[in-house]
């Protein structure tokens, strides 16, 4: 039966129907691994549920644009991976919960029931998504200059909803997959905590500890190890074998909200308080008080999550997508002798023929040289790289422009390099696209509705085929025992270099953290570690030390001032600024705003930087679009600590 329902909170008549319940992550954004899923079910059998989190802002943007071409407004790898996971997941009665639905889950819906039909599974898939909104969105937009040209927009329109539609379905519809349109990260995860625990809405104690677990699940790899691993730290460095051996994690939560992280039993990577506090603090979120205790390498108890004097908000964020431009880049290498020098005149003659085509256009473009200063991580201080030591150089070149006929000549332009550039440019690769963006809305509770309903997969036409072909035996398969794939799961790792099994050994543990040492200048990586993440067109990065009583000495190296001065650099349009760049990175300079917060339940720090970005992910002009390489930036500064 289908349902409809606004996103008031509703008390809930709720149900204990376990004690603990075990919920995995299966995938932490939309380029995750099918097989690292498959290897965590077959690993970790308690599971009850596995959550396919695939969603955010870019690709959703993205969904929008192919969707409005003509294309898939779902994520089409969900074919892959229900056909990787749902013959295991059926056998493990595992519920898969996933946001794959992305701008359409009800054609997400259609294309797993023909999945489960072509493998002869009997199953019930469900969805939950944003059906309709009254028009309090539309007053706002109407006052908009381009009001029509938004209203046109709407149909692409997105809120973050709750858990509560992913619950209803949970009770109702007894699914094997439930489908979501926009909801928040966490509420893929917490959704089946509601459920089988028997909490209400008012249980926010045990909600808090819920969505801790949940935030903490939700990147996937990045809580085991993945994202973690650095050399050029002795606290992270581990080998290459145990990268390779990475188990997605799960977490297994209690009806009190006692919250333990796992990882399958004996696998690679770690899990630990620092892989924790990474993730942690990846999310720009009060967790002031939580801890996290090493039960064993394969599992860590979290506790300390309480709930905000405010429980919930009142309005819900809204994203609806709108023209962001055109995007136009280039990019060319130079090799050998003075090749810093060729790619610098390069970029001049760029600049110098879109301005003489289009006076004033020079400020839509930046420029840097990969490998030299393109992620910034030193800091704007290149007097360690003189020209005679770099050997070789790539030049890329941005361009974010009002109109396609700015980008189209931005790229004949660069391709002209080949015969009017300096000597020895090649590689050439030039590119264009239409950006869109997501503006941000806020919008009432009663304003927003859902919708939820569950189809049952038809495997019919698969038993009139079994009896047309004679053989008088129909050939569905209830449960199937061996995942129907062509990807095939080794039970250990397998080095490709050698073509060798992987000995198994013990986890070599890092060094015992020490105190840094005082009056000496040092690189924050023998310090601290880091982790960068973003919203919008902010950054936000963690500074956790090694030495938790560290902390109190590098609170007074990390103040405004000081993160306003590293970041910096990121406000350049070029690698080799004139005056007139220069005083537009002083300009912008004036709108970046620092702020810093104390997280004392694992002797941290959480720094935000507000408007640093070029204008987010979906708009960036930059190499990196996320800004994920900054806390290399970061922990790259040289600080020197009081004693």
């Amino acid at each position: 039966m289908e349902l409809v329902q606004d996103c008031t909170v509703k008390s809930r008549n709720p149900r204990r129907h376990r004690d603990r319940v075990y919920v995995g992550c299966g995938a932490g954004f939309g380029g995750d691994r099918p097989i690292a899923a498959l290897k965590l079910l077959e690993r970790v059998k308690e599971l009850n549920y596995l959550v396919l989190e695939c969603l955010a802002e870019r690709t959703l943007a993205d969904r929008y644009r192919i969707m409005a071409s003509g294309g898939k407004g779902y994520d089409p790898r969900v074919k892959v991976w229900m056909s990787v996971l749902l013959p295991l997941a059926l056998e493990r009665k595992v519920c898969i919960i996933t946001n794959m639905g992305a701008m359409d889950p009800l054609g997400a819906q259609k294309e797993v029931l023909e999945v489960a039909s072509s493998l002869g599974l009997e199953i019930v898939v469900a969805v939950a998504y944003e059906s309709s909104s009254k028009p309090q969105a539309l007053y706002y937009l109407m006052n908009q200059q381009d009001w029509k040209g938004h209203l046109s927009r709407l149909k692409g329109r997105s809120t973050y909803m709750g858990a509560s539609s992913i619950v209803h379905c949970l009770e109702n519809y007894n699914p094997h997959v439930v489908i979501t349109s926009r909801v928040a990260d966490a509420a893929l995860f917490l959704a089946p905590m509601v459920y089988e625990l028997g909490w209400n809405w008012n249980d926010t104690g045990e909600l808090a500890q819920g969505i801790l677990a949940s935030h903490l699940l939700e990147c996937g790899c990045q809580l085991t190890g993945g994202y973690f691993m650095h050399p050029g730290d002795a606290h992270r460095d581990f080998s290459f074998e145990k990268l390779l051996d990475l188990s997605l994690p799960y977490a297994e939560v209690s009806y009190g909200g006692d919250v333990y992280i796992g990882k399958a039993e004996g696998s690679g990577g770690l899990l630990s308080h620092s892989t924790c506090a990474e993730q942690l603090l990846y999310e720009v979120v009060d967790f002031l008080n939580v801890r996290f205790h090493q039960i064993s390498q394969d599992k860590v108890h979290c506790r300390g999550a309480k709930p905000s004097n405010t429980c919930r908000p009142e309005k819900l964020l809204q994203l609806y997508p709108t023209e962001g431009g055109w995007k136009g880049w280039g990019e060319i290498s130079y090799g050998g002798h003075q090749c810093l020098m060729r790619a610098q005149a390069a970029e001049y003659l760029i600049r110098s023929w879109m301005d003489e085509r289009y006076p004033g256009i020079d400020g839509k473009i930046v420029s840097y040289v990969m490998g030299y200063d393109s992620l910034k991580a030193n800091g704007g201080d290149k007097s360690n790289y003189s020209e005679k030591q770099v050997m070789d150089a790539r030049l890329r070149m941005d361009g974010l422009f009002e109109l396609e006929e700015h980008a189209v000549q931005f790229i004949e332009e660069f391709i002209a390099l080949y015969t009017n550039g300096p000597a020895g440019g090649g590689g050439i690769s030039t590119g264009q696209r239409k950006e869109i963006i997501l503006q941000k809305l806020l919008v009432d509770r009663e304003n927003i509705f859902w919708r939820a309903q569950a189809k049952k997969a038809n495997v019919s036409y698969l038993q009139n085929k079994a009896k047309d072909s004679g053989t008088g035996e129909t050939h569905i398969l209830q449960v199937q025992k061996k995942p129907v794939s062509h990807l095939q799961v080794q039970k250990k790792p397998v080095s490709h270099a050698m073509d060798t099994q992987i000995v198994e050994t013990s986890m070599a543990l890092p060094p015992s953290p020490v105190p840094a040492s005082s009056g000496k200048k040092m690189a924050l990586y023998h310090v601290a570690h880091s982790r960068a993440g973003d919203k919008g067109n902010d950054l936000n990065f963690s500074i956790i030390p090694h030495f938790p009583g560290d902390i109190e000495r590098l609170r007074t190296v990390i103040t405004p001032k000081w993160v306003k001065n590293v970041v910096s650099p990121l406000l350049d349009l070029s690698s080799f600024p004139n005056e007139r760049a220069i005083q537009h990175r002083n300009n912008m300079l004036e709108l970046v705003h620092v702020e810093i917060y104390d997280v004392p339940g694992i002797s941290s720090l959480n720094v935000v930087v507000r408007n640093i970005l070029d204008g987010g992910v979906n708009c960036s002009r930059r190499i990196d679009r996320h800004g994920k390489t900054l806390s290399d930036l970061i922990l790259c500064q040289e600080v020197i600590l009081t004693s």
